[in-house]
C-alpha cells in the first residue's frame, strides 16, 4: 500500500498493516506478542482488530528505524532469494532479436496516435506497404500510411 493510499484510510486491517511492513500475517502476530509492534485496537461498531492512523504511523516508524515499541532494537531478516532458478523464455528468433531501428519511431508514433498495436504488426505493415524499404521515404508519410493500413486491417 502506498503512502498516497494510506492518506485516505482512517484504519487498516491486520493483514494490510503486515503487508505495509513487508511481513506475513503470522510473523506480524509473533512480533506483536513479543512487544515489537503495538497490538491492534478493536472498534466496537465493526468488532474487528484494526490499526488506526496513529498506530499505522508508529508501526511504519518501527519498521523503518528498527527500534521496537519497548525501545529494544529489532533486526529484520532479508527477503529470501528464490531457491529455484527462474524459467528462461525460449530463445527468440533472429528476426525478434534485432528489430529494425527505423521501426521503433514509427511504432511509437502509431501508438501515440491512439492505435493499440505491436512492434511486429507495425513491421509487417511497413513491409507490406514498402517492399523495397523505407530508407528513402518521408517518415511522416510512412507513419500516416502505416496508421491507416493498420486501422483498415482492424475493421
Amino acid at each position: 500500500m502506498s503512502a498516497h493510499e494510506l492518506s485516505f484510510k482512517a484504519a487498516v486491517s491486520v493483514s494490510e498493516m503486515a503487508e505495509m511492513c513487508d511481513l506475513s500475517r503470522s510473523r506480524w502476530y509473533e512480533l506483536v506478542d513479543a512487544g515489537v509492534f503495538p497490538a491492534p485496537v478493536v472498534l466496537l461498531p465493526i468488532k474487528r482488530p484494526v490499526y488506526d492512523r496513529l498506530l499505522i504511523e508508529k508501526c511504519l516508524e518501527i519498521r523503518r528505524t528498527g527500534i521496537g515499541l519497548s525501545g529494544t532494537p529489532v533486526v529484520w531478516n532479508r527477503k529470501r532469494k528464490s531457491a529455484w532458478p527462474t524459467k528462461r523464455k525460449a530463445t527468440p528468433s533472429a528476426k525478434e532479436q534485432r528489430p529494425d531501428p527505423l521501426m521503433e519511431p514509427i511504432f511509437e508514433a502509431v501508438k501515440a496516435l491512439g492505435l493499440n498495436t505491436t512492434l511486429q504488426a507495425v513491421t509487417d505493415s511497413v513491409a507490406a506497404l514498402y517492399p523495397t524499404g523505407i530508407a528513402d521515404q518521408d517518415q511522416g508519410d510512412v507513419i500516416r500510411k502505416t496508421f491507416l493500413y493498420l486501422q483498415r486491417k482492424r475493421k
